[in-house]
């Protein structure tokens, strides 16, 4: 899986592993009426995807000022970076909830889109990250300053706060940023930590926890990702923070948003149904981490646990590589639909 062969340690830490903690099982997920996502960032803007009844795609009406225009103004797009944040609207008894999972990289690209989107953040009921790594909690520090947006309950892994760094052969060190649980109750936010499955919104949507590991090939962070131990730097694949979102549309299955996928998509999946007793995969949405040379060999067994499990909406977004999602397009043509930020996906009961 990896460029240089690692230790027998290093393979041993790497292999599928039970997660800590006590699992709650199963979870009665309240079935919605329906559920529209937005992904608000990610990798890629598109202006000229098509839409269908389905997937909405944004206008490029926004007028910006720009002199160099005749009418000091020029049209204005979406921003796209190497990040993901997605709004989950939830509709359920003629009532209408958002929930903010993961916030981009940057502290202004989700709230620039979000304002030329016309989303209004202020009216968020939480916000849930996905795990820690900075491309998707950089945008905090930008959401802080929305109004309304002080003293939101935040759902998180208690390892969120776990300092990590890439350390790749032959190059220097780099520390990633890690996020301050201090700086975040400053702000006002309710931090929530949570090894275990969270409901939010009266029972509509699932928050994982921390994920079973239980394929054969989902087998983590290459050895260069690695966590401070406190004394120490260690060999980190498994991101035991990585968690979903998952909601039940009714008589259509599971929707099941990821921010990387690092706990691996089919792991996701098969917890999400685990928890729920729900054996339909009706949407699988967000980052896949099947980019580069250390996760491209199981690219091949993931389209075929997907191929099997035959989502109707499958959009693979932001890590997933360009060769992961070639294989998948391939693999489920009917279901596949390109990712580009400003999108919204329309999943409505059957």
């Amino acid at each position: 899986m990896c460029d240089e062969p690692g230790s027998a340690a290093e393979a041993l830490a790497a292999m599928p592993r039970a997660a800590d903690g006590t699992a709650v099982d199963p979870i009665g997920l309240e079935p919605v009426d329906a559920v529209e996502i937005t992904t608000l960032v990610d990798n890629v803007y598109d202006a000229l995807l098509p839409g269908s009844d389905r997937v909405r795609r944004p206008s490029m009406a926004g007028r910006v000022p720009a002199a160099q225009f005749e009418d000091g103004a020029t049209v204005a797009g979406l921003v796209a970076e190497h990040g993901f944040s997605a709004l989950v609207t939830v509709h359920a008894g003629g009532r209408s909830t958002s929930v903010l999972f993961d916030t981009g990289q940057s502290p202004d690209a989700m709230v620039r889109n979000a304002e030329r989107l016309d989303v209004k953040l202020g009216e968020l009921h939480s916000v849930v990250l996905s795990h820690g790594h900075f491309d998707h909690a950089g945008g905090l520090a930008g959401l802080a300053g929305r109004k309304g947006a002080r003293a939101l309950p935040m759902v998180v892994h208690p390892l969120i706060w776990t300092r990590r760094r890439l350390a790749v052969p032959g190059r220097e060190a780099m520390e990633l940023p890690t996020l301050s649980a201090r700086a975040l109750a400053g702000e006002g936010y309710e931090v929530i930590e949570r090894r275990e499955p969270s409901l939010l919104l009266d029972g509509r949507v699932l928050i994982t926890g921390e994920i079973d590991r239980t394929t054969e090939f989902e087998r983590g962070m290459p050895p260069a990702h690695q966590a401070w131990t406190g004394s120490d730097w260690q060999h980190d694949p498994l991101v035991l923070d990585d968690q979903a979102l998952v909601v039940n549309v009714r008589g259509r299955g599971l929707v099941v948003l990821t921010g990387c996928g690092h706990a691996g998509a089919v792991n996701i999946v098969r917890q999400a149904m685990r928890l729920t007793g729900v054996n339909q995969l009706h949407a699988l949405l967000g980052g896949l981490h099947l980019s580069g040379p250390a996760f491209e060999p199981i690219i091949s067994p993931t389209v075929a646990a997907f191929t099997d499990l035959a989502p109707d909406l499958l959009v693979p977004g932001h890590c997933t590589g360009w060769r992961a999602q070639h294989a998948l397009a391939g693999a489920l043509p009917d279901a596949w639909v390109p990712s580009s930020s400003g999108t919204t996906y329309q999943l409505t009961a059957a």
